[in-house]
């Protein structure tokens, strides 16, 4: 199927988009949701990851796609596992923005996500596709968070973190570090802390400065 990519910045969402690959689909598209204002980096979403939104732009050109954006407009209206259609939800932003990708594109049928472990998430996705008409690949979903750690490292996903938030994660040591470096101290948090590796918890955020969809390695400041 001819799929449009959900993309934050992040290692999940570039992963996803391998593993699509990897299963005979086809990326024509990217899809980002951004901050409403330029000088937020990180929103309050339940949502989206939006910190390092900027790089987002370099992946389009990187993979020779096509790529929409829209602002999010709405905030967490229906804070319920379930999610049925609300005016003014930040999941609304989402269903404008895959819509406007079918109406131009109307070849995809499929819309690929990172969602690993956030049921919350998931099932907001799945609702948006159920509307459209479109399918919801979540090729992440449920995996071993330590087992799809080492997966992504493997398989080529360069990623660094651009925020950290828990304990004993200091910005000061490392933010700004590789995925494939902080591996072996992930694991030791997990033992002690019980942290989830790929950081499902909120732990940190990264930003996919290479991986094997991409024509050139990002760089960053």
């Amino acid at each position: 199927m001819k799929v449009v990519a959900l993309v934050s910045g992040g290692k999940d969402s570039c992963y996803a988009m391998m593993k699509c690959i990897q299963y005979d689909h086809q990326i024509v598209v990217l899809a980002n949701l951004l901050p409403a204002d330029d000088s937020v980096d990180e929103l309050d979403s339940y949502m989206y990851q939006t910190v390092g939104h900027q790089i987002v732009v370099s992946y389009a050109e990187c993979m020779g796609v096509p790529l929409f954006r829209r602002r999010i407009q709405g905030s967490t209206r229906r804070q319920k596992l379930s999610y049925q259609t609300t005016p003014g939800d930040e999941v609304e932003d989402m269903f404008v923005l895959l819509n406007e990708v079918k109406k131009q594109i109307p070849s995809v049928k499929a819309v690929s996500s990172g969602a690993i472990a956030s049921d919350y998430q998931r099932l907001r996705v799945e609702s948006v596709c159920s509307r459209l008409g479109l399918v919801s690949l979540a090729y992440l979903w449920k995996q071993d968070q330590s087992l799809l750690l080492q997966e992504m490292i493997t398989n080529g996903i360069v990623a660094i973190t651009v925020k950290v938030a828990a304990i004993r994660l200091d910005p000061a040591k490392h933010l700004g570090k590789e995925i494939a470096f902080l591996k072996p101290y992930l694991h030791k948090l997990k033992a002690l802390y019980g942290i989830n590796v790929c950081g499902e918890g909120g732990e940190y955020e990264t930003l996919t400065l290479d991986c094997p969809l991409f024509h050139v390695k990002l760089t960053v400041d």
